[in-house]
């Protein structure tokens, strides 16, 4: 990264869309379903970001201002998010399945200008409400002029859980997507050419990163699957529009492999997995059923991804790879690095542009994931001579829910409110190898009917967070100092004694 590239007046969306501009009637987005495809090209999808930003000034907003988005799974996410920017708004994209109670708990923090809202997705009253239609009719608007300015000042915030079981908001700036170059090769190996189609919702980080930032920075076409397509509908969709990357969540690698053990895929070079750790079976079966490889990467909210195999550079059996190139990364142990072959906290170096700025209000809970120069990312590791890193697990209870982590605190403080529930613990457990789901164990005087249970948490918590396991104790595991013990819930479930 040039030292140029983050001195000179820079807007994100304007960087994201600068490749496009020079061929205005390719492909940017096709939205795919079995039937056909909605096709957005280059011209319409600057057209429709850049009037985006015209309609919000309009409604009164300036630059620096927070907006919220309560969005779908649809085109207008991922164009709302670039119009905001390229206002030189700051916006909030959060997932649809979030309930009205937990976004609320945000709002004291964020105190968003404005909410950008889908009547169909949940959200708290708010005075300045902008909503779908409104947003709609924007696109046609004449175009705003990029704001440019400072890359290092705050460009979007994403929420992630935090370790006390309230939802933390991360501050990144403009600067993050050149961050995301680094990728390029040392992940994707993506060119203009590609057609990428990611399986995830528009409004994912995931998918919002990986599935149309990138391929859109470099001018290549970003396939997406319809709200609601079947996973067993996906191999003829990669195979019917020539996709040559295929991004996706490691559960729906398995849900297409449980429908064909042969997959007719000539266009497709390999496939990319984040989000959680891909079991080695189902790489083994990808490779397989298409004779391409999966490469994985591993990263944060704090960070995006920052370590990976590629084909240049696989990662060897059991790795998550390197560090990717460009990027500072080190495993560290007591008071700095630690030696080749011994483990210690997975690092990245403050000089990264695709660090976070720091979490929203929070400058002390900010200033103690750094020792030094060295942003802490709380996962254990271990590094090789060759630069290899092999995953040993978190320093924390953090889980991890279809690639979203998620914190047990806040389960259980959601959970303790059910009547009848004396305690509760919740853990993420492994049901059968290479699948893990959220349990929660709970006291009470007798157990409670699994379907209260499983509408209660429905009511209180999005999809994501909700336990798939809910197992009554007499009592729950506890320390000397009387805290939870999680891991041996997690270890006396896994014993073989329990199946």
């Amino acid at each position: 990264m040039t030292d140029t590239a983050l001195k000179s007046p820079f807007n994100l969306a304007k960087h994201v869309l600068q490749a496009g501009m020079a061929t205005p009637d390719k492909t940017a987005l096709s939205l795919l379903s079995a039937e056909h495809s909605e096709d957005w090209s280059y011209a319409t999808l600057t057209a429709a970001v850049r009037g985006t930003a015209s309609g919000l000034i309009a409604t009164g907003l300036v630059p620096g201002d927070i907006v919220l988005m309560r969005l779908g799974n649809t085109p207008d996410f991922p164009v709302a998010y670039l119009g905001a920017l390229a206002a030189g708004l700051v916006p909030v994209p959060t997932a649809a399945a979030l309930t009205e109670a937990e976004v609320a708990k945000m709002l004291p923090d964020l105190r968003p200008s404005a909410v950008l809202h889908d009547p169909q997705v949940p959200c708290p009253a708010h005075p300045h409400r902008i909503g779908l239609d409104a947003l709609r009719a924007m696109r046609a608007l004449p175009p705003a002029d990029w704001h440019l300015g400072d890359p290092h000042r705050l460009g979007y915030i994403i929420y992630t859980s935090g370790t006390s079981g309230v939802p933390t908001a991360v501050m990144h700036a403009h600067r993050a997507i050149l961050a995301r170059k680094m990728m390029f090769q040392g992940w994707y190996d993506l060119c203009a050419e590609d057609r990428l189609l990611h399986a995830g919702a528009f409004n994912w980080t995931y998918t919002l990163g990986t599935g149309l930032m990138d391929p859109w920075t470099l001018g290549a076409t970003a396939l997406i699957p319809a709200p609601g397509t079947p996973a067993a509908e996906l191999p003829a969709l990669l195979a019917r529009h020539r996709a040559t990357i295929f991004a996706a969540a490691p559960g729906v690698y398995r849900q297409v492999l449980k429908n064909a053990d042969q997959l007719a895929l000539p266009d497709l070079r390999h496939g990319l997995s984040a989000g959680e750790k891909l079991n080695p079976a189902v790489r083994a079966a990808w490779n397989f059923a298409t004779g391409t490889a999966i490469y994985e990467a591993f990263g944060m909210s704090e960070c995006s991804t920052f370590i990976s195999g590629c084909p240049d550079h696989p990662a060897k059996p059991g790795a998550l790879g390197r560090a990717q190139p460009g990027r500072k990364v080190a495993i560290i142990s007591g008071d700095g690095p630690a030696p080749q072959g011994h483990p210690g906290t997975i690092a990245v170096h403050q000089s990264d542009p695709g660090l976070m700025l720091g979490y929203l209000n929070a400058p002390e809970q900010t200033a103690e994931r750094y020792q030094g120069d060295w942003f802490l990312t709380g996962d254990q590791g271990v590094m090789d001579a060759e630069g290899q890193i092999t995953y040993l697990g978190r320093s924390d209870d953090m889980m991890n829910a279809g690639g979203f982590r998620v914190s047990p605190l806040e389960v259980e403080a959601a959970l303790a409110t059910l009547p009848g529930v004396t305690a509760v613990g919740v853990t993420e457990v492994e049901i059968k190898p290479g699948v893990s789901v959220i349990a929660a164990f709970y006291t009470a005087p007798a157990p409670l009917d699994d379907t209260v249970l499983h509408r209660y948490a429905g009511e209180t918590l999005a999809r994501y967070k909700q336990p798939r396991l809910f197992i009554h104790l007499a009592e729950l595991p506890t320390g000397a100092n009387g805290k939870l013990l999680r891991r041996k819930l997690r270890e006396e479930f896994e014993a073989p004694s329990h199946v």
